[in-house]
């Protein structure tokens, strides 16, 4: 037990350490244009297996994998790293980002935070509709927004893809091992299948 303790905690302290590393190069870059772009370019030379799942432009190739477009870089910079610790499991995921230098994935970041999330236009019930705003109006704004554009430490759920949310916000209320020390664990808990169904076709569809 204290050599596994030992590990998480050898584990978090990296994590930080990285974080740190990679707010103070998110600040050089917000203050230097040409430094950004230089560091949008970099990750554009980066993203050939992202652009396999994820595509080029950050708009999902496939329904259960989410988009990176438009979501924020701070986010998906701390989800790669999680996936690079070990923190977060995903089969493809968690063997690419180890494979990434601390500076290819806040380049990766920067590049999927300024692509154009594509909209759905498919309909939806107006029935379905408004239970999905309901649901997240009670639930979701205080971390995700008002209109679930996300912040630094919460991802954007508007425009994410219907099959996606269903089957993270299963996940979570059936406390996969996966999903292990997330606080939506709880928040998820005792939501129904008509309510995750409602909010995952609110979300998609909505542009903020």
């Amino acid at each position: 037990m204290r050599v596994l303790a030992l590990v998480c905690f050898c584990c978090i302290a990296s994590l930080a350490q990285a974080s740190d590393a990679a707010m103070q190069r998110f600040t050089q870059l917000n203050a230097d244009p040409a430094l950004r772009e230089q560091a949008f370019a970099a990750g554009q030379e980066r993203i050939r297996f992202c652009a396999n799942c994820h595509g080029k432009d950050g708009n999902s190739k496939r329904p259960y994998i989410p988009n990176l477009a438009e979501q924020n870089p701070v986010y998906l910079f701390t989800a790669f790293e999680k996936f690079a610790s070990g923190e977060r499991k995903d089969y493809v995921m968690s063997q690419l980002a180890p494979n990434l230098s601390l500076e290819d994935r806040v380049n990766v970041a920067i590049y999927f935070a300024r692509q154009k999330l594509l909209a759905h236009t498919e309909p939806v019930d107006a029935a379905l509709q408004q239970l999905g705003e309901v649901t997240f109006k009670t639930l979701c704004t205080g971390c995700h927004g008002v209109h679930a554009e996300g912040r630094d430490n919460t991802p954007r759920l508007a425009g994410q893809p219907a099959e996606y949310l269903r089957k993270a916000l299963t996940r979570f209320r059936d406390k996969d091992p996966s999903r292990a020390g997330s606080v939506m664990m709880s928040i998820a808990a005792d939501l129904s299948d008509a309510q995750i169904g409602a909010l995952a076709a609110y979300l998609q569809q909505l542009q903020p």
